[in-house]
């Protein structure tokens, strides 16, 4: 698709308001977190959607809704006063290849987080000269801190072995962006939209590809940084912004 820069930048800021309101989150998984209003339940029930999001979305939603509620719909007094035995209920759970003893593992690493290091948010916040990359190392490091299965690591991407963190950058997407549309929430205001990287999957990566955005074959973190470099040429203050673009295409448009 040959598009002038300025046709490019026009194409993606009309897909990006079309898909950026309320009624695209009604099939999506940010739906599930939408449901709480306290900041830590908030934090918790998009880390754990984001995590099992991949695959059939009404699956991924059936599955989300099913793991909060066996939290009692109160995912941060579950995360802080749980015990070995309110927690061996998880073991029946599973999402793809997210089984019960990867739940459990992240129900208790959660805990650890948010009893010793002051939560989510602290974790994730960049430094000058590793940026976002060092800051999901540096919590993918501290979330395995506590004892775990080697099978369990699978499910924390770490892009300095090349991953492309799609699941992460969406949850960080959510958590930072902050343009009052009622889509994602804004509660982290210590990292800047304008260092966010873009989540990249199958869709995105395509539809990057077709419009001249992405170059690279491999959906990886060297593919991310292309994409989002490209992407400051349009916003350099919130490029992730074009994830509606570019996901709504692929998903809804099959562009």
């Amino acid at each position: 698709m040959e598009l002038s820069h300025q046709e490019l930048f026009d194409f993606l800021e009309a897909k990006y308001e079309q898909y950026n309101h309320p009624e695209f989150i009604e099939t999506d998984p940010i739906s599930i977190p939408h449901r709480f209003t306290r900041k830590e339940d908030i934090e918790i029930a998009a880390f754990l959607t984001a995590t099992i999001s991949w695959g059939n979305r009404l699956s991924i939603l059936k599955d989300a809704d099913r793991l909060l509620g066996m939290m009692g719909f109160s995912p941060y007094e579950f995360i802080l006063h749980s015990g070995r035995y309110e927690t061996e209920q998880f073991e029946s759970f599973y999402h793809r290849t997210f089984n019960g003893t990867d739940c459990i593992f992240f129900l208790e690493s959660l805990k650890n987080i948010y009893q010793h290091h002051d939560g989510l948010e602290s974790l994730f916040l960049p430094d000058d000269t590793t940026g976002i990359k060092g800051a999901l190392c540096r919590f993918r490091s501290t979330f395995l801190e506590i004892d775990h299965t080697h099978r369990s690591e699978k499910h924390v991407a770490d892009p300095f072995r090349g991953a492309s963190a799609k699941r992460l950058l969406m949850f960080l997407r959510w958590m930072v962006r902050n343009d009052h549309r009622g889509v994602d929430f804004g509660l982290w205001n210590k990292i800047s939209p304008s260092i966010l990287m873009c989540p990249l999957d199958i869709h995105s990566g395509n539809v990057a590809r077709k419009l001249g955005l992405l170059k690279r074959k491999q959906n990886d973190w060297k593919a991310v940084e292309e994409l989002t470099e490209n992407l400051r040429q349009f916003d350099p203050k919130d490029p992730v912004k074009y994830d509606f673009a570019l996901f709504g295409l692929g998903v809804f448009e099959k562009f």
